[in-house]
């Protein structure tokens, strides 16, 4: 600051906005601003304050403190919007309306409050006349009493608690209510204010609060590991049957995989129906050592290369990447991220066409988690990788290496430059939900909301930021058995996706609703029987459109 004249004007001089100027914010934890209830505030905000000469009622007051904190301030960094919204008056008009709601609200309680009180005094009342004549027929009915006490004993008369109990509540509409959150809305008058908080819970099941990232076969809507079911069993002894021959039928592994494949015997699945081992048993293990000692030879030849000057970009962009991925218990141990770094640093050598791209580094995960299960039997997010020994771990990297490898050769287009595969498997998306469901469609084109705007990373990571591992696992299960799964299928499970959240998408006003929706979608209580009904409804809509490209179109 130069003068005391100058500190004293710097703070009128400039009139335009600059960045980092104070503004409304809109997101999760505040709602959108609703003009229908706050219609005198936006009247007051209309209003412009007459002008007047002299300087802002409360200009003093900045000017002595910007006096006093002169060497805390820039000259530069003022803005005319501090000084008005200092200088505002709250408007009476909505003082008044918010203290005349505050007493309507205060008598309705003191009303419902005399009210319960009377309907008590009166059920007091009518128990004291029950009583009363109880008393007079207590003689009569001794011997009978004696009797029924003899039977609710043995068990043979229901208890009045029990029976009370066994009765349909007025507000389940006769039937048994699992949840909290499946009572109606608006029955008792006493819910009306728990409606609002409840909203968002009310297409939510109860879901216990621990899920397994990978559980079995079975459901995993219910934590822990239950004892396998005889159909559970009967299917992993098809599989096992299926994989002891000396030539495994991959098409009938296809068509026993579409329904998700046991835990079990998962990773050997996989390494097959991705083309990594052969069908022939007795080659097996031979073209494991072969692919397990070409990988680690790729190591030894260009790893060292990751601190050049041409590939020290990449290499620095992948070790930003892998912290940020998911589960963070499994990805931030140091023996993981090393291996994770290894694989993402060869692929991307190996690839020049794409190099390494944001979003490959997720297709990692499952791979990974899957082929550690051939180890452990506890729980991954548990478990401390660097525990295995140094055989098993090279084994687990190598394999997924080759394994992601042969994933992204049937989608690398995702990946080249500009990423002309997801472009286009995005506006495919728009067409078809514009004939499945149009309701939908115009619903987002009403917003302004693009497609690309939040089908991009259902593309780019193949849907692994919308689902828990779990689901993702169970859902590569069927992309591994379905032809052309991760390419093709893919664009039909979008859309059933994006379908299946119909009503939640409906209900919401505003673009900025929409997207923060669509990019947080509630599915961390998902397990195997809502990715199997996702699963069935994209293959009705591959059913009906794959073969007909002309039915995207009207």
């Amino acid at each position: 600051m130069s003068s005391d004249g100058t500190r004293k004007q710097f703070w009128k001089r400039n009139a335009a906005k600059v960045p980092g100027s104070i503004q409304h914010v809109y997101g999760a934890q505040h709602p959108p601003f609703d003009p229908l209830l706050h219609a005198n505030l936006i009247k007051a905000a209309n209003k412009h304050p007459p002008a007047t000469p002299g300087k802002p009622k409360k200009a003093t007051t900045f000017q002595e403190f910007e006096s006093i904190t002169s060497d805390a301030w820039d000259v530069g960094d003022d803005d005319d919007e501090l000084l008005a919204m200092a200088a505002q008056n709250l408007n009476i008009e909505v003082v008044m309306e918010t203290a005349n709601k505050v007493i309507e609200n205060h008598s309705k309680q003191q009303e419902r409050q005399r009210l319960d009180d009377s309907t008590d005094l009166e059920q007091r009342n009518e128990d004291t006349q029950d009583e009363t004549a109880e008393d007079e027929e207590e003689d009569e009915e001794n011997e009978e009493e004696e009797e029924v006490e003899e039977r609710v004993e043995e068990g043979d008369v229901t208890s009045p608690e029990v029976s009370f109990a066994s009765q349909s509540s007025p507000y389940t509409d006769g039937r048994l209510v699992k949840s909290h959150s499946e009572a109606p809305i608006g029955s008792p008058k006493d819910a009306a204010g728990e409606s609002a908080g409840l909203h968002r819970q009310r297409s939510l099941p109860h879901r216990p609060p621990l899920i397994p990232l990978v559980a079995r076969m079975a459901d995993q809507n219910t934590s822990g590991t239950p004892v396998m079911t005889e159909r559970e069993a009967s299917r992993l002894d098809k599989f096992k049957q299926l994989l002891a021959g000396p030539n495994t039928d991959l098409e009938e592994l296809r068509k026993l995989s579409w329904s998700g494949i046991p835990r079990q015997v998962r990773p050997i699945t996989w390494k097959l129906l991705s083309g990594y081992l052969p069908a022939n048993a007795e080659r097996r293990e031979s073209v494991l050592q072969r692919k397990r000692q070409e990988y680690f030879g790729f190591i030894q030849q260009y790893y060292d290369s990751r601190n050049d000057e041409h590939h020290q970009d990449t290499y620095r962009q992948i070790h930003i990447d892998i912290p940020r991925m998911s589960p963070e218990s499994l990805v931030l141990q140091p023996k993981v991220t090393e291996i994770f770094e290894r694989i993402l640093f060869i692929w991307a050598i190996r690839h020049p066409a794409s190099g390494y791209v944001q979003g490959i580094n997720d297709l990692v995960t499952p791979f990974f988690v899957v082929y550690v299960f051939e180890y452990i039997e506890e729980e991954v997010e548990n478990f401390d990788v660097s525990s295995l020994q140094e055989e098993a771990l090279r084994n687990i990297e190598a394999d997924s290496f080759w394994c992601m490898s042969k994933l992204l050769d049937g989608i690398q287009d995702n990946y080249t430059f500009a990423q002309p595969g997801i472009q286009r498997k995005v506006k495919a998306l728009e067409e078809l939900v514009s004939r499945i469901d149009e309701s939908v469609h115009i619903h987002m084109q009403q917003y302004e909301v693009e497609y690309l705007q939040f089908a991009f990373r259902w593309m780019n990571n193949l849907l692994m930021r919308e689902l828990p591992l779990r689901c993702t696992i169970r859902l590569w299960d069927t992309y591994q058995a379905e032809p052309e799964g991760f390419s093709h299928f893919h664009l039909y499970v979008c859309a059933a996706f994006l379908v299946r959240w119909r009503k939640e998408i409906l209900e919401e006003r505003d673009f900025q609703g929409l997207m923060i929706l669509l990019q947080n979608l509630p599915t961390m209580h998902w397990g195997n029987e809502e990715v199997s009904v996702l699963l069935a409804e994209a293959y009705r809509l591959k059913f009906a459109f794959a073969d007909a490209p002309n039915h995207y179109k009207r």
